[in-house]
């Protein structure tokens, strides 16, 4: 299994003082990469990757929430595509502190349904 990688922090998740193993088998982490990684730039994979990374100078508005949900609707749905899940439903949680949460709930192919939460910084 993958070592967890926290969203918040950008680091891996430990747990009295050993590294926190992703319960879900990889596919958190795999969820966080491509809503981190800026779209083209991942030199094994140009297709891996998201948009998010534009809207950090851009205002903290109802437009820029919609603008994030459809970014990380684009770069999950190869998830869906390859067969590791077979839903992802996203939402936005504005906070008004220059910070937008995705919510989003992947339901794996085996059914079970788990669910993450990402930053995106915004002005």
């Amino acid at each position: 299994m993958d070592a967890l990688i926290n969203p918040a922090t950008r680091d891996y998740e430990l747990l009295s003082g050993v590294v926190k193993r992703d319960p879900s088998g990889g596919l958190a982490n795999t969820c966080y990469q491509r809503l981190s990684i800026p779209l083209g730039s991942y030199w094994a994979d140009k297709s891996i990757g998201s948009r998010l990374h534009e809207l950090q100078r851009e205002k903290d508005v109802v437009r820029v929430s919609t603008l994030a949900k459809q970014y990380a609707q684009q770069a999950l749905a190869p998830i869906v595509t390859d067969g590791r899940a077979t839903q992802i439903d996203i939402s936005t949680e504005q906070l008004h502190n220059g910070r937008i949460h995705l919510l989003f709930e992947v339901t794996t192919a085996s059914g079970e349904t788990l669910t993450f939460k990402h930053p995106v910084g915004v002005i």
